[in-house]
């Protein structure tokens, strides 16, 4: 029995009570916050195990969740607990803290995110981006498979692993089921500048939300810039994203493989009819490439 189905096994069983914290972990590195929760490395004092604590903050949990009470959204935790691919973060349990705050606990991942690399530019990308644009595209293809839309595809949620070859996708804090009734206008949660222009116009959605945002993120990856001039990173910005034509990726980078280049544009659609059909025709088009392509 591995490390992981040993950690599921012990917090799956008897009663669950709320989680003291202070008194199970060691906490040893400092909180990262998101705009909805704090994560810890943590070490485990019944099991040694080093893992990921994640702690939501309650009053912006409870301000998201209010949103579809009525229809009895899966939490966080339930969401995250069912994705199972090896490149999606592996989340243990999760529960309320004695302090009743929503906690989740998953591998900790000793990487660092990929929108540090892109903006550090950093080199260890290069001849790499093909490989990592493949797990992304796994990845997000096993969330809608699982019946899912993430919401928040960008560079901040997939931690790359050792020297940029692997990475995983994190954070489904404000992922939905990809039922008609989570998909009706109004809901403008994300980032702005990675967001699909039916999120900012407020009209109904589906899950190439995520396809356009994974254009924007590959696009970025690849070049080291947006399809559309940034003044700001709010939703201002993204505006633009049907109101002018991105930039042509090859004009930034000529080396890319075409049928990349194609594919990518494509998700960049303004309008959702013109981006590829699903994540699986997009993984297809990924894995045509040339097995020697590298950029």
């Amino acid at each position: 029995m591995g490390l992981a189905d040993k950690l599921k096994s012990f917090f799956s069983s008897g009663k669950k009570q709320p989680l003291d914290v202070s008194k199970r972990f060691e906490l040893q590195r400092g909180s990262v916050s998101g705009t909805m929760s704090k994560f810890y490395k943590a070490r485990d004092r019944e099991t040694d195990a080093i893992v990921g604590l994640k702690i939501l903050d309650k009053e912006k949990t409870e301000a998201f969740e209010s949103r579809f009470r009525q229809l009895q959204k899966p939490s966080e935790g339930e969401i995250a607990s069912t994705l199972k691919h090896h490149r999606i973060v592996d989340t243990f349990d999760f529960g309320l803290t004695v302090k009743d705050e929503p906690y989740l606990l998953m591998e900790f991942l000793d990487g660092v995110g990929l929108q540090q690399l892109i903006l550090t530019k950093d080199p260890s990308l290069e001849g790499n981006r093909l490989k990592l644009i493949d797990q992304m595209a796994q990845a997000l293809f096993h969330v809608h498979k699982q019946g899912f839309i993430h919401r928040d595809i960008c560079p901040r949620n997939f931690i790359c692993l050792s020297d940029a070859t692997e990475l995983k996708l994190i954070d489904f804090g404000l992922t939905l089921p990809a039922q008609p009734a989570f998909l009706q206008p109004g809901n403008r949660t994300g980032t702005p500048l990675y967001m699909a222009p039916e999120i900012i116009r407020r009209r109904k959605t589906d899950f190439r939300v995520d396809l356009f945002a994974f254009g924007v993120m590959v696009f970025q990856l690849c070049t080291f810039d947006f399809p559309w001039p940034v003044g700001d990173a709010s939703g201002t910005a993204a505006l633009a994203h049907d109101a002018m034509p991105p930039t042509d990726i090859c004009t930034l980078r000529p080396n890319i493989d075409k049928k990349i280049a194609r594919t990518i544009m494509q998700c960049l659609a303004s309008n959702p009819l013109d981006r590829p059909a699903s994540m699986e025709v997009v993984l297809r088009a990924i894995r045509a490439a040339p097995k020697d392509t590298a950029f």
